[in-house]
């Protein structure tokens, strides 16, 4: 049974590596982002709220986020281990989900971050952008959202790092590349970690 988080900047890769990952150790990956979106589609209320951060390139309020994962790990396709991509990223959502998996005597497993230079992802994001039409991905909604993952969510991976269950991987390159480092990566955890 494997408990694991991934962890990047916007544009990394992460929910591309997130399915992979499930795939290949036979875990449901969770994203947070793609809740919100499927939610914003629907127009629900949790949607409508969301929205106007997400257009802004702002995080979803900790509440809000907070009792989404809750809802969603009470699920019962999750007793056999899970992925989530896209949460925590602030300390307060690390201490949140502590208490999640504490009352259920769980514990994460393992953290991986992938890594990569920001101009590389301001460059990914716009390419992404024309191809699908995301509200969200405009150079300026970018560069904010960079600003953000440097601001609150390296905390988070600091946490982990001092935990000892953090492993970096190098996000930079062809999509079967990057998933034979993180898949190496997690067999072997630590030795990625600086």
């Amino acid at each position: 049974m494997t408990r694991m988080l991934i962890i990047g900047p916007p544009g990394s890769g992460k929910g591309t590596q997130a399915d992979r990952i499930s795939e290949r150790l036979g875990v449901v990956a969770i994203s947070t982002g793609d809740i919100f979106r499927a939610n914003v589609m629907g127009e629900t209320p949790l949607g409508v709220e969301a929205k106007k951060y997400m257009d802004a390139g702002d995080f979803v309020p900790d509440s809000v986020t907070n009792k989404m994962v809750r809802d969603r790990l009470s699920e019962d396709d999750v007793e056999n281990g899970f992925l989530l991509d896209g949460y925590p990223r602030t300390t307060a959502q690390v201490d949140y989900l502590d208490e999640i998996l504490a009352n259920g005597e769980q514990k994460l497993d393992f953290v991986l971050q992938l890594t990569a230079d920001d101009e590389e992802l301001v460059h990914r994001l716009l390419g992404r952008a024309k191809e699908t039409g995301r509200s969200d991905d405009n150079e300026a909604v970018i560069r904010h959202r960079l600003d953000l993952y440097h601001e609150q969510t390296e905390a988070v991976v600091a946490k982990y790092a001092e935990r000892g269950i953090l492993t970096r991987v190098d996000g930079i390159g062809g999509i079967d590349e990057v998933t034979d480092r993180v898949m190496e990566a997690i067999k072997a955890p630590q030795t990625a970690c600086p």
